[in-house]
C-alpha cells in the first residue's frame, strides 16, 4: 500500500483501531476537497492496531471533538512536509454540539437555539453533565 506524504496537512494518528471512520464521519471530513486518506487497522508497537487520517490540506478541525470522541489522539501539523507541531489529546474538559441532553425537561429540549454544552465530571469514566439541567451524558 502507498499513501503519498503531505506537504502542507494533518495526520491523526493513534486513533483507537475501528474509531477512524466515527472521526471522518463526525468531523465532517467527507465535504474537504483535499485528499482525506483513511487506514484502519493498521500495525502499531504500542497499541497492537489502530486507525490513521491524513488530510492533505491546511483544515481547522474540532480538536475537542476528536479529544472526547478518542482522547489518545495525536495531531500532526506538518507544513512543507515536515511535523512542526505535535499534540497530545485528552478528554475536553468542555464539549458543545457533540452530544444531545436526554432530559426532556432540560431548557435545551424547548429553546432549540441553545448550544447543548457538557462539562466534564468524572474523567475515569467519561462521564459529562449538561450545564443546564446537570443530567449525565457518557
Amino acid at each position: 500500500m502507498l499513501v503519498n506524504p503531505i506537504k502542507d496537512g494533518i495526520v491523526l494518528d493513534h486513533i483507537t483501531a475501528g474509531k477512524g471512520m466515527e472521526l471522518y464521519k463526525i468531523l465532517g471530513l467527507s465535504e474537504l476537497e483535499c485528499t482525506v486518506a483513511i487506514i484502519t487497522n493498521a500495525t502499531s508497537v504500542k497499541m497492537g492496531k489502530k486507525d490513521i487520517i491524513k488530510i492533505d490540506g491546511v483544515v481547522k478541525l474540532d480538536l475537542d471533538i476528536i479529544g472526547y470522541i478518542d482522547p489518545g489522539v495525536t495531531v500532526n501539523i506538518i507544513r512543507d512536509a515536515v511535523v512542526v507541531e505535535r499534540r497530545h489529546l485528552k478528554l475536553p474538559a468542555i464539549i458543545s454540539g457533540v452530544k444531545k441532553c436526554k432530559n426532556p425537561r432540560c431548557i435545551t429540549s424547548t429553546e432549540q437555539e441553545l448550544t447543548q454544552t457538557f462539562k466534564l465530571v468524572d474523567e475515569e469514566t467519561k462521564t459529562y453533565r449538561c450545564i443546564y439541567c446537570e443530567s449525565k451524558v457518557k
